[in-house]
C-alpha cells in the first residue's frame, strides 16, 4: 500500500474512533509512521485535507458495499434487512461499525468547514441514492420513493449512533423490524 493510501485508511479509523478534533497530528503521523513533511507532501492543506480524502474514500467504500448488497436482493425490504444484519454482525464481531459510520464526523465538522459538509452531504446523498432506486424499482413513485429513502438514511444511522452509544445491537434489531413496516405505509 503506498503512503498517501495508508494515510488515508489509518486516519479515517482514527477519526472514526476519537473524532477528529481528538486525533493530534503528533498522534496521527505517528500511527502511520510517516513525518510531517510527508503528510504536507500529500495534504498540503493539512489534517483537514486528509479528512476530506478520508471522507471520499468512505464515500467510495460505503456505497459500494451498499450497492452490492442491493443489486443482490429482489426487494428493497431484503436488501434492507441484509444490510442492516449485516451491520449487526459487524457490531458483535468486531465491537464496532467504523467502517460504516461517520457521524462522528459530521456532528463535530459540518457547521465548521464547508469542503467537510459537502463530502458528508455527498455520501449520505449516495446512500439515499441508492435506496431511492431500489424503491422505485419496487414500485414506488419517485416522490414517495424519495421521502422512504430520507427515512431509512435517517433511522439507519441514527440506530448505528445508538448501537455505539448503548453498546448494543437493539436499535439496529429494532430499526429493521420496524422500516419494512414503515414501506408499507406508502
Amino acid at each position: 500500500m503506498d503512503t498517501k493510501s495508508l494515510m488515508i485508511e489509518t486516519a479515517t479509523i482514527l477519526f472514526q474512533q476519537k473524532g477528529y478534533k481528538s486525533v493530534g497530528l503528533n498522534e496521527l503521523l505517528k500511527a502511520c509512521s510517516i513525518t510531517k513533511g510527508a503528510l504536507y507532501h500529500h495534504f498540503p492543506n493539512g489534517k483537514e485535507e486528509l479528512l476530506i480524502a478520508c471522507l471520499h474514500a468512505l464515500n467510495e467504500t460505503i456505497t459500494t458495499d451498499i450497492e452490492a448488497i442491493f443489486s443482490g436482493h429482489q426487494s428493497t425490504k431484503e436488501a434492507t434487512q441484509a444490510m442492516i444484519d449485516k451491520l449487526i454482525h459487524n457490531l458483535e464481531t468486531d465491537g464496532t461499525i467504523t467502517g460504516y459510520t461517520f457521524s462522528s464526523i459530521v456532528s463535530e465538522m459540518a457547521t465548521v468547514s464547508e469542503p467537510v459538509r459537502k463530502a458528508c452531504s455527498a455520501l449520505y446523498e449516495n446512500i439515499q441514492h441508492i435506496y431511492c432506486t431500489k424503491l422505485v424499482t419496487d414500485g414506488f413513485s419517485n416522490e414517495s420513493a424519495s421521502a422512504i429513502a430520507l427515512l431509512m438514511t435517517a433511522s439507519i444511522e441514527g440506530a448505528m449512533l445508538l448501537c455505539l452509544t448503548q453498546k448494543s445491537i437493539e436499535p439496529l434489531k429494532t430499526t429493521g423490524q420496524l422500516l419494512p413496516n414503515l414501506m408499507k405505509m406508502y
